[in-house]
């Protein structure tokens, strides 16, 4: 009889991955610094790294859910990205820099499959019974990689370089493929009945006439999944103008170091502080999955941030250093319960056929919003740190109240 795959394996591999992603990006800015020789070539990289989510994620989710064995698919996606990064370091200082940036943006489109193709998986692994304690242990992934890739990009570039960080990120995506590759069949979610076939094995309802659906077909069906669940289009929303004000967060992190704590370098200490905050806090949840609705908690962890993002503004007016790191240490409190809330609240409403579009949407929903909310605050934190922080805060705040102003417009339809 097959062996049954384990939780374990699967946290394990993703822990890995997502590890190697979040070191990927500080790590590819620092080559890119160390042999380019331009902080504005450095951020090029990275952003060229991101923005080509917004892209693949639909379409890898949409080709993740055609798949009779998704896992080797993952699997395939973790080698081309591995290969991409290690590629944009071959390039780096010997090839024209564009071309650089394009092979990032090609490794991006791929990075999708670390966060929501990964995550979708998780029902085949352990079933609607033991899914929301998964849920939250597969949260407490992301907060666990968010807090080790950037010290070990950090730590590796200062002691080897710059090169040899890149080179460590891949490595740890590698180290991941034998767990993406060992993930259950679609056909094998546990406690999901399939259909019987004639030689007595289990097919999925989902893979019944996929032949004959098209990769845009799919694509229409999970945006129209995703607008039309008005439970799973509200925890979208709330989680992307969240990440909006995360990323607005991010624009501002540097100057509050210089201003509050010292020195811009320290401003590491505070995502440290919001990552150490958020893993703490998922393990909570993980002991008492079902104590709230994750509806509720992703609402109400938006709340939580807004106030963590007010405590900054605090902060930043008034210099005051213990009052920024409570501010982080508030902010990750509200970051990992929504972030694990989102995950049920995915998983609940999502088709089986385009669960992994739903997720690797989402996905890069997410990336987009935090992209655009620090591309919008670097201009204004450049003026006004304080007017910045507010803003953030002000950001967050609208995420609580999406869900009740969508209910509102729902129910003024005729």
């Amino acid at each position: 009889m097959k062996k049954r795959y384990a939780l374990p394996l699967y946290l394990g591999g993703a822990v890995a991955a997502r590890a190697g992603d979040e070191m990927s990006g500080p790590a590819l800015m620092l080559a890119g610094f160390a042999l380019a020789g331009s902080t504005t070539d450095a951020s090029s990289l990275l952003a060229g790294l991101t923005v080509a989510a917004a892209v693949g994620g639909p379409v890898l989710g949409a080709l993740l859910d055609r798949a009779r064995r998704p896992g080797r698919l993952l699997a395939g996606a973790l080698v081309l990205y591995a290969a991409g990064l290690a590629t944009v370091l071959v390039g780096l200082g010997d090839w024209p820099f564009p071309v650089t940036v394009l092979v990032a943006v090609a490794a991006g489109l791929l990075g999708p499959a670390l966060s929501g193709g990964w995550t979708a998986q998780l029902p085949r692994v352990v079933g609607r019974a033991r899914l929301p304690r998964a849920n939250a242990l597969d949260a407490m992934t992301f907060s666990a990689a968010s807090l080790a890739g950037p010290a070990l990009a950090g730590g590796v570039a200062g002691a080897l370089g710059a090169t040899t960080a890149v080179a460590v990120s891949v490595a740890l995506v590698a180290v991941a493929l034998p767990a993406a590759w060992a993930l259950p069949t679609a056909g094998g979610l546990p406690g999901v009945g399939g259909l019987p076939s004639a030689g007595g094995l289990s097919v999925a309802p989902s893979r019944i006439g996929a032949a004959a659906r098209s990769v845009s077909g799919d694509l229409a069906s999970g945006l129209r999944t995703i607008v039309g669940r008005p439970t799973l289009a509200r925890a979208t929303v709330t989680s992307v103008v969240s990440c909006a004000a995360q990323g607005m967060l991010m624009a501002c992190a540097a100057p509050l170091g210089e201003r509050v704590l010292g020195g811009a370098e320290r401003s590491a200490m505070l995502l440290t502080c919001v990552a150490v905050s958020a893993l703490a806090a998922d393990a909570v949840l993980a002991r008492f999955p079902r104590a709230v609705a994750p509806d509720t908690v992703v609402w109400a962890a938006a709340l939580v941030q807004a106030a963590g993002l007010g405590l900054a503004t605090v902060a930043a007016v008034a210099g005051q250093g213990l009052t920024l790191i409570v501010a982080a240490l508030v902010l990750g409190i509200g970051e990992g319960p929504q972030l694990a809330a989102l995950f049920a609240v995915r998983h609940r409403e999502s088709p089986e056929r385009l669960r992994g579009q739903i997720f690797t949407t989402g996905a890069s929903l997410k990336i987009t919003g935090f992209a655009l909310g620090a591309a919008a605050a670097g201009p204004v934190a450049s003026r006004s740190l304080t007017a910045a922080a507010a803003a953030a805060a002000g950001v967050a705040l609208l995420a609580a109240l999406a869900p009740w102003s969508m209910r509102m417009a729902a129910r003024a339809r005729p």
